[in-house]
This record gives structure tokens, C-alpha cells and sequence, in this order.
């Protein structure tokens, strides 16, 4: 195999992970109301990088879900909606990571195996 077809397949795998962790990451930091920009200016700068493209189409879906609420700003020069984690999306937010913490656990020991059995 090619290295650029094996870096196609890793991409791919890359690609699914993280979309299976982006609404994990975007609930973590959440706890404080942002507007869709900021958000991912401070997740790109947290080493989480992120598109507008993709964080808006999450919002609205996390708050059709009552995983989200919003307000908008209008104070500023531009008004700005603002999302935060609700109630409920709170108690999903814990859920969410005990299964992470959880499946981490589980494949790290896996990995372990398999390292041992080399």
C-alpha cells in the first residue's frame, strides 16, 4: 500500500473519532455562555481545531435537543447569539463523560495488552 492511501485511511479514522468527541469537547466548555466565533477561537487555542462550519450546525441541533439554551446580545456593535449548557444538557454533559472516562479506560488497557504481548 501507498503511504498516501494509508494516510487517506488514517485521515478517515482521525475523522471519526473526532467527530464522535466534537460534541463532548464543544459541552466541556460550555459551563460559561459563547458565541459561536469565540468558541472556536478558544477551542482552536485550546489544540481542539474546530470550524465555524461545524460548530453552527451543532448548536442548533444541541438546542433543538434542550441540550443548549441561547439568548442574543444586542448591546454590542453586532448582536450575537450566546449558547450555554441547560439543565438538562448538564446532566447529558456528565453522562457523556463517565462513558468517555469509561471506553478510554477500556481501550487504554486494551492498547496495554497488546503492548505486553509483543
Amino acid at each position: 500500500m501507498k503511504k498516501n492511501e494509508e494516510d487517506l485511511i488514517v485521515d478517515g479514522f482521525i475523522q471519526e473519532l473526532r467527530r464522535g468527541a466534537i460534541t463532548l469537547a464543544v459541552l466541556s466548555q460550555l459551563q460559561e455562555a459563547h458565541y459561536g466565533y469565540a468558541l472556536v477561537t478558544l477551542m482552536n487555542e485550546k489544540g481542539f481545531n474546530i470550524e465555524a462550519n461545524t460548530i453552527y450546525p451543532l448548536f442548533r441541533r444541541l438546542e433543538k435537543q434542550g441540550i443548549l439554551e441561547s439568548l442574543w446580545d444586542t448591546q454590542g456593535p453586532k448582536p450575537r447569539k450566546y449558547y450555554k449548557i441547560s439543565e438538562f444538557g448538564q446532566g447529558v454533559y456528565l453522562k457523556l463523560c463517565d462513558s468517555w472516562k469509561e471506553m478510554n479506560k477500556v481501550i487504554s488497557n486494551l492498547m496495554q495488552e497488546e503492548v505486553r504481548d509483543d
